[in-house]
């Protein structure tokens, strides 16, 4: 088993195998099968032995064994282990046709996965959740291996594919690329559909003994490989809603499209403010506008404004449930599925141009270097003067020239400011290479666009992060972090994967000195700043940032290493993100001098 042994010292049982290789092959099997017994010649021909000397030792080997304790014999000569599984419960991660990985649950204290091969899986399948017995041991790579003795509950029963019908029967072929087999359809199941059309089906059975469960067609697409059909399946496939449900759509269309005098009257007004939004050219949805005011004291009032979702939508109604069931929207290639109905998405909520809005807001007095000399956060109400697409405002800029070019010059200096501090105090510089799809007058993609990022992108996203950086600290400093909170963390990045990265790097002629942390992002952004336009570019930025840890929502009030920030939050896109709801539910309520939540504010 690629180990070398001294021939003159080992007892050899046959060709190429000793004693000890033979008694770990014979114990391993055996706990491999943990509660069957066997006779010597039927553990021969199980593991393939064909050696008659090797085959002579067996029964041997088998006594040293029994004299150990790790083997019994019964009365009729058959032998088992004496070693005792475990038992857990846990989630399948599928990996191929052949075996699966089980991640035990973090309860049983068990901290690595369980490999389960494929015909003792018991049919559960990706995502799935079961119970599981353990062999005792590990197999000949070091690893845990087990069978499945339950599934305990279905991760999905439905699944998009192709149908194939026969004369006597259907099969639909998954588009799931985790469920490798097909699914039998009775013919009395097909609910119309027709050969080779893109079908939705259910799992109804799936018996110990079939090869294949048993379904029936509960939804049909339409004929596989047109475009239309394929965005459905996919939409099907990942379980995401084709339409609102008619209890949230009601709600939304009831609600008064007025703005009341007394709502205003309870905030700050910035109606006479100059005020634009700046998005994507196709872009339906503003979920945020930027005011601008020169002061008497010389320095700029900007405002971040944000809209008011929580306004609209109120907790335990319909239209909460569902926000917090598809918890954001989703942009596919040819449109949007939303996280709110169209009403408030595109509608009451996307701060449009010439109408009043109610916004929340955070107000910064701030000088031409970027430093913050107070700030204001709370309600609002707006009225946009200007709706920007990003290249109309660039245009403004570069020209000198245009509606609102001086705002935006000086508004992008101030940006160019923040941006420049933030690497200074140790951000990390990612600019990645996006694409957009070229789409024709039916949404069929037509070729690949790289999107350029420009100042006018980068200074919008600089005042968002001043937002939710300037959130997240108030609500921090209220109560040195005690209060509940939503917060957007990023840990410090694995040492191993940093040092992986940096080999991979010097075989580019890039030296990477990683060990010290604190020089981590000014090397990284080094390396980022010389690759430009170099071939190993975008392979080179796309394993930085794998090599980084992944961000996550936690009301932990940690820091986000990769934007320096102490504490961080996500404030500024509440119509396609839930958890912005959460944050301005919960800034309100600390804002009116609640004291902190530990519940969650949902439903």
């Amino acid at each position: 088993m690629g180990r070398k042994h001294n021939k003159n010292k080992k007892q050899k049982t046959g060709k190429g195998l000793d004693a000890k290789q033979l008694a770990d092959k014979l114990l391993h099997f055996l706990d491999q099968h943990y509660g069957k017994a066997f006779n010597a010649k039927q553990l021969a021909n199980r593991l393939s032995i064909k050696d008659p000397v090797v085959r002579g030792g067996i029964d041997r080997v088998l006594q040293q064994l029994i004299q150990k304790g790790d083997v019994s014999k019964d009365a009729r000569n058959a032998y088992s282990s004496t070693k005792e599984p475990q038992f857990f419960e846990g989630e399948v991660d599928y990996v191929n046709p052949r075996f699966a990985y089980v991640i035990p649950d973090a309860s049983s204290g068990l901290e690595e996965d369980v490999i389960i091969k494929e015909s003792l899986l018991k049919h559960a399948l990706d995502g799935d959740r079961v119970r599981i017995m353990v062999f005792p041991g590990r197999n000949h790579s070091g690893r845990l291996e087990g069978r499945v003795l339950e599934v305990l509950s279905r991760a999905r029963e439905e699944f998009v594919g192709r149908i194939e019908i026969s004369p006597r029967f259907a099969f639909v072929v998954p588009d799931f690329r985790k469920m490798h087999q097909d699914i039998f359809i009775p013919k009395d199941q097909l609910h119309g559909a027709q050969h080779n059309q893109k079908v939705v089906v259910k799992m109804h059975d799936w018996k110990e003994d079939d090869k294949n469960p048993i379904g029936s067609v509960v939804r049909v697409l339409g004929k596989a490989g047109e475009h239309e059909v394929e965005m459905h399946s996919i939409i099907a496939e990942f379980g995401l809603p084709f339409e609102y449900p008619e209890e949230p759509h009601l709600e939304a269309e009831a609600i008064s499209d007025k703005i009341s005098e007394e709502e205003i009257a309870k905030r700050k007004d910035f109606r006479e403010v100059c005020t634009f939004t700046i998005d994507p050219a196709d872009a339906k949805d503003f979920d945020d506008a930027i005011s601008y005011r020169k002061l008497e004291n010389g320095l700029l009032e900007v405002g971040v404004h944000i809209a008011d979702v929580t306004h609209y939508v109120q907790p335990r109604t319909a239209l909460e449930r569902e926000a917090y069931e598809r918890a954001t929207s989703v942009y596919l290639v040819d449109r949007t599925i939303p996280m709110l109905p169209e009403r408030l998405s595109n509608g009451l909520c996307s701060l449009r141009p010439h109408e009043d809005k109610l916004t929340f807001s955070c107000v910064f007095e701030i000088d031409d270097s970027g430093k913050v000399h107070k700030q204001w956060i709370g309600r609002t109400v707006i009225h946009s003067d200007r709706r920007f697409a990003y290249e109309e405002a660039q245009e403004n800029i570069d020209q000198a020239s245009g509606d609102f070019h001086e705002e935006l010059t000086h508004l992008n200096t101030i940006a160019k400011a923040l941006r420049a501090k933030r690497f200074e105090q140790g951000a990390i510089n990612f600019e990645t290479v996006e694409v957009k799809f070229r789409l024709d007058e039916k949404g069929v993609p037509q070729g690949l666009m790289v999107k350029e990022r420009k100042d006018i992108h980068k200074m919008i996203e600089e005042f968002m992060l001043l937002a939710n950086k300037a959130v997240a600290t108030f609500i921090y400093s209220k109560n040195n972090g005690k209060d509940t909170f939503v917060y957007r963390t990023h840990d410090r990045p694995d040492e191993d994967r940093l040092e992986t990265f940096g080999t991979f790097a010097k075989r580019f002629g890039h030296s990477l000195k990683l060990a010290n942390m604190n020089q981590v992002a000014a090397q990284l952004n080094a390396l980022m700043e010389n690759i430009q336009g170099k071939p190993e570019q975008n392979v080179l930025e796309q394993l930085a940032i794998r090599s980084m840890a992944k961000a996550k929502y936690t009301t932990e009030p940690k820091g986000h290493f990769g934007l320096a920030f102490s504490h961080y939050t996500h404030f500024t896109s509440p119509i396609r993100r839930y958890p912005d709801m959460m944050v301005h539910r919960l800034l309100q309520h600390y804002l009116d001098g609640g004291k902190s939540l530990m519940r969650n504010l949902g439903k």
